[in-house]
């Protein structure tokens, strides 16, 4: 008796709680099935959510052709395609289970004649094509990215690793948005206290949201409040099939195609993938390139400040009566033109990233030549300013990390000040903290300047150089993940 009431009800309410749990949505649809003018089965899904010719076609037609049996499809309440729930549970239960399903795209089936409630994944993906990605574009080497869509990525992924220890662990994080997260690595090549490491922080993270990689990123980083990055993140496939073979843990976050990687040190971040598709020479004239860049666009203003308001006499004579005919006039000092210019660069540098791409290239170009023009001829900074902010500028660029560039323009506000009010002198001390600093981080129990401290011999071959292929161990792993997995 307990149970036709119950019965009953589900066939009286299931519809109205659902409406009442979303809160009554315009895109919540109820389509039923009658057989000699009985209702047989109730078929709810939201539209905007699912592929409706999958259910018109395959599902409610089969119940039409009596042709839908409990052997064709599984019962395991772990499917991802159907699963099943009797009568007979906990109506509240039921209810909570087809709510969550029909959010991730599932259509809840009301079979009255067999007294069950399916839950089906008829999930439409609407998702962008796969393309590359802007800000890692390349001119040798695969051009494709990842995608917001998560299998999309694993599917690009597996299409560079076909191999059976390629492993994706799932989990779900975000009390309201329960957003699905897979952590990716090689079984037979990433060290045990790696992979538990990653896990343990991914399994600490309490919070009510994850909408991008980077609320992950902040939450299983070594260092808040560091400069420097301790995990890196591409959109890049090929990057991250690398990295995985070099024995590390990728993060994939569904809705984002950002991925990010641990561990990271600091001299991978001079590297980019493309090193691996041009000869070893170029590889590493390149490498020698960004790393002149960083130490350009991190000290070349303070180095400027220090000489002209400090230490006039390291500077040479006809450069020095240069400088001194184009400060003439001049009213701020030398630290305040810096900062002015550099303030004014960002600015210029952020409204052309916020705005169209063909506006905002030709409002960086023209804004900067124009308002540096301006300024001189209006003597409120010397020429050798504009010169010193452009190559700070355009070397800040060269970096092929997004997140290890502005670190770079962090420290060279940094290096500024303490130049302004201290010289030469502050210089020095500001770079022995950076060097502290540095030897003290550690990115996932690595330490982050490996391997210059500490010192791992066979990591140099592919640095600051990069060898020929034929002068690498081909089944080599980095010297810090050997070593990690040795104290396993």
């Amino acid at each position: 008796m307990a149970r036709k009431k119950q019965n009953q009800s589900i066939k009286n309410d299931f519809f109205g709680d659902i409406q009442s749990a979303l809160g009554l949505p315009p895109d919540l649809v109820c389509r039923s099935l009658f057989v000699q003018g009985e209702q047989t089965v109730q078929c709810v899904y939201l539209e905007s959510m699912v592929n409706k010719k999958t259910i018109d076609e395959y599902i409610l037609k089969s119940f039409t052709e009596n042709t839908f049996s409990e052997g064709e499809a599984p019962r395991s309440a772990e499917s991802g395609f159907l699963r099943e729930f009797s009568f007979s549970d906990p109506y509240e239960q039921l209810r909570e289970h087809a709510v969550k399903a029909l959010l991730a795209g599932h259509c809840a089936l009301t079979d009255f004649a067999r007294e069950r409630v399916c839950l089906i994944n008829v999930t439409e993906s609407k998702q962008r094509s796969i393309e590359e990605p802007k800000s890692e574009s390349t001119i040798r080497g695969p051009h494709e990215g990842f995608t917001e869509s998560i299998l999309t990525n694993v599917g690009l992924v597996r299409k560079r690793i076909p191999n059976p220890f390629l492993r994706f662990d799932k989990m779900n994080i975000g009390n309201q948005t329960g957003t699905t997260l897979l952590m990716v690595y090689m079984e037979n090549l990433a060290p045990e206290s790696l992979v538990r490491e990653v896990r343990g922080r991914l399994s600490a993270i309490r919070t009510d949201s994850v909408l991008e990689s980077a609320y992950v990123e902040e939450f299983i980083q070594d260092r808040i409040w560091s400069p420097f990055p301790t995990l890196t993140n591409t959109e890049r496939p090929d990057m991250v099939a690398a990295q995985l073979l070099d024995g590390k843990v990728a993060v994939m976050v569904d809705g984002t195609p950002s991925v990010l990687l641990a561990p990271m040190t600091f001299f991978e971040f001079f590297s980019s993938p493309e090193d691996y598709y041009q000869r070893a020479d170029i590889a590493t004239f390149i490498r020698w390139i960004r790393l002149i860049s960083f130490f350009t666009a991190v000290f070349v203003p303070s180095l400027y400040v220090a000489a002209t308001t400090f230490h006039q006499e390291l500077i040479p004579t006809q450069l020095l009566i240069s400088l001194s005919a184009q400060r003439e006039g001049v009213p701020f000092p030398a630290i305040f033109e810096v900062l002015l210019m550099e303030v004014v660069f960002e600015i210029i540098r952020e409204a052309g990233l916020r705005m169209p791409r063909a506006v905002g290239q030709a409002l960086s170009i023209v804004g900067a030549i124009v308002l540096g023009q301006a300024a001189v001829e209006a003597g409120l900074i010397s020429v050798a300013i504009v010169i010193v902010v452009a190559i700070t500028g355009i070397t800040n660029f060269v970096v092929p990390v997004y997140s290890f560039g502005m670190s770079q323009r962090l420290l060279r506000f940094s290096f500024v000040l303490l130049a302004g009010f201290m010289g030469l002198f502050g210089i020095l001390c500001g770079a022995l903290f950076l060097v502290v600093h540095l030897v003290s981080l550690k990115s996932f129990g690595v330490p982050y300047i490996t391997p210059a401290s500490p010192s791992i011999g066979t990591d140099w071959k592919d640095v600051l150089v990069r060898l020929p292929r034929p002068w690498l161990d081909p089944n080599g792993l980095p010297g810090y993940i050997r070593n990690m997995k040795r104290k396993r």
